[in-house]
């Protein structure tokens, strides 16, 4: 990894930190995307004491927001010469429906929206620096989900029984499944029409670990959350997938596959759905506004 371009978002915390933080031990240089400029600043500050002299960056967008997205892509574009790897990794869950200023649900903007756009702005950039890879968080969460093409801003998701609320511990829970549903499906269609170009796309669950995720749900799915980190990976541990996809010669010629623990493993029959990955790709490009 040694002078490689290594773009992230997620990495003020959790698993994207870590990753960020052992990709710049083994010598790449480190291009974060985040929100908050308190946590930006510290995990820059993290980096540095990685890897004294590289000089890694941070930009600061809200990847709920498409006139964001949109911004800080272009932006790393322009900056950037070449771009060895990205990794989308940012990703939150939600108690309630929120719509951003966009009208796209919140979850659905955040989790997927995000990657899909940012991928789209930095692709030549990726082409141009062939080989390199695009690497997507994804989660086990999508094994009860399938995508309603009619409510993909779950307007009807978020009214669920009690019955459905035990299936996927709140609706939150189901919203956010189906974002790591959207994760696996845009791999899948991303890594076919990347094909022949050298870039390869992959992703991961990285397992249930112990960060912030969760934290601001909300209501039982926090608590439910809380309570079952006292038994979860460590974020060192929920980072080896991530950080391998983006550093393994092992994996270097792999593309459109879901892995665990560093192997790849089959997703739900949902997830290998090519029709629906290209419908989804259609729908998501139309949303943002973006060429097919």
């Amino acid at each position: 990894m040694k002078d490689k371009v290594v773009v992230i978002t997620g990495a003020t915390s959790g698993i994207g930190q870590i990753a960020a933080e052992n990709l710049a031990g083994m010598g790449a240089r480190i291009v974060q995307i985040a929100r908050d400029r308190g946590r930006g600043e510290e995990a820059l500050r993290r980096l540095g004491e990685r890897s004294s002299g590289v000089a890694h960056r941070i930009y600061y967008a809200d990847l709920s927001q498409l006139s964001e997205m949109k911004r800080v892509a272009a932006e790393i574009a322009q900056a950037e010469p070449r771009i060895d790897v990205l990794i989308n990794n940012a990703g939150a869950m939600f108690g309630s429906r929120q719509l951003t200023e966009d009208g796209l649900e919140r979850t659905f903007a955040l989790n997927h929206v995000s990657y899909f756009v940012l991928t789209h702005g930095l692709r030549e950039r990726l082409v141009a620096s062939a080989p390199a890879r695009v690497v997507n968080t994804a989660s086990d969460a999508h094994q009860v989900s399938a995508l309603d093409f009619d409510d993909l801003q779950s307007a009807k998701a978020y009214r669920g029984n009690f019955l459905q609320t035990l299936r996927y511990g709140g609706p939150g829970f189901k919203v956010y499944g189906r974002s790591k549903l959207c994760n696996i499906l845009f791999t899948r269609e991303l890594a076919r029409r990347l094909a022949g170009t050298g870039v390869t796309a992959n992703c991961l669950h990285p397992g249930f670990v112990a960060t912030r995720f969760g934290d601001q749900t909300g209501g039982l799915t926090s608590f439910s959350i809380g309570i079952a980190k006292r038994f979860a990976l460590s974020p060192q541990q929920g980072a080896e997938t991530l950080t391998y996809l983006a550093s393994s010669p092992e994996v270097a010629s792999v593309t459109g596959e879901y892995f665990h623990k560093c192997h790849p493993t089959q997703p739900s029959v949902e997830a290998q759905d090519d029709a629906t990955a290209k419908r989804l790709w259609a729908e998501t490009a139309r949303l943002a506004s973006l060429k097919d």
